[in-house]
């Protein structure tokens, strides 16, 4: 199985899909894996190299043994793209993977060819709140990741969500890293900054990290392009695949084509 192996020991495991030429890096949220992509692999793989990997703690990667920031999984993430023989990438990041995704093309915008912020914020201290949480039962938590809708009718699908993301289980403690490091993170007033094109993706029912927080990053980036996925919630990209999909591959092709 291909691993990077990171200067301290940790093994981070990637998987390479599709022809040569551009590369879309996907970059996970905090708990999540290369599986929870499986929908959305297929149809980005179809005309892009696209390159997916677990945090450090996510999946087949190794957990954290010390405390890890933003900048560390940055680190991670330039390492892997210099080991796969990538210059320059479209950024996929996921709620954390957005924060991560940020971060990268703050640091090294040599390195980014486009941004797909999705479902995420520019730090928790200062991240609009929805206002009225949804609650969801105690021994349900992840029914938060969807809207309340599609959990309703969509029961299997959820089911088997579950079942894909229980594979690998989460280390005890480990998880503990990832949201220590997001606690410290803020790049809001840092967003003006980004220069490459972006395309900022949100669900309208976004339970976990509120809508709001799509608008504000996309009036604060240049030129940034924002898509609203009527009625999907935090894990939008498995609720409505075909057509996030179709807005990431629509922007993409389109900064491709562009001098």
């Amino acid at each position: 199985m291909p691993f990077l192996t990171r200067p301290d020991g940790c093994r981070l495991f990637y998987e390479l899909h599709g022809p040569s030429g551009t590369a879309i890096v996907l970059l996970e949220g905090m708990g999540g894996d290369i599986p929870g992509w499986r929908r959305n692999i297929p149809t980005l793989a179809q005309h892009h190299r696209v390159v997916a990997y677990d945090f450090r703690r996510n999946g087949r990667s190794d957990p954290p043994t010390e405390p890890i920031a933003v900048s560390t999984l940055v680190d991670d993430t330039v390492a892997l793209m210099d080991h796969v023989g990538i210059d320059l990438a479209h950024l996929y990041g996921m709620s954390m993977g957005g924060m991560v995704a940020v971060e990268l093309a703050l640091e090294h915008p040599d390195r980014v060819r486009s941004l797909v912020l999705a479902a995420t914020h520019a730090g928790v201290r200062r991240a609009s709140v929805a206002d009225t949480p949804r609650r969801v039962p105690k021994d349900r938590p992840y029914l938060a990741l969807y809207s309340e809708r599609f959990a309703r009718e969509h029961p299997d699908h959820v089911a088997e969500d579950i079942l894909v993301g229980s594979q690998e289980p989460q280390r005890s403690g480990a998880g503990r890293r990832q949201w220590e490091a997001i606690q410290e993170w803020d790049a809001w007033d840092r967003l003006g900054e980004i220069r490459c094109p972006t395309l900022i993706v949100h669900g309208t029912e976004d339970a976990m990290v509120s809508v709001e927080n799509a608008r504000r990053m996309a009036a604060a980036i240049l030129g940034a392009e924002l898509v609203l996925l009527e009625g999907a919630g935090h894990l939008y990209h498995s609720e409505q695949p075909e057509a996030a999909d179709g807005a990431i591959v629509d922007f993409v092709d389109r900064v491709d084509h562009t001098p």
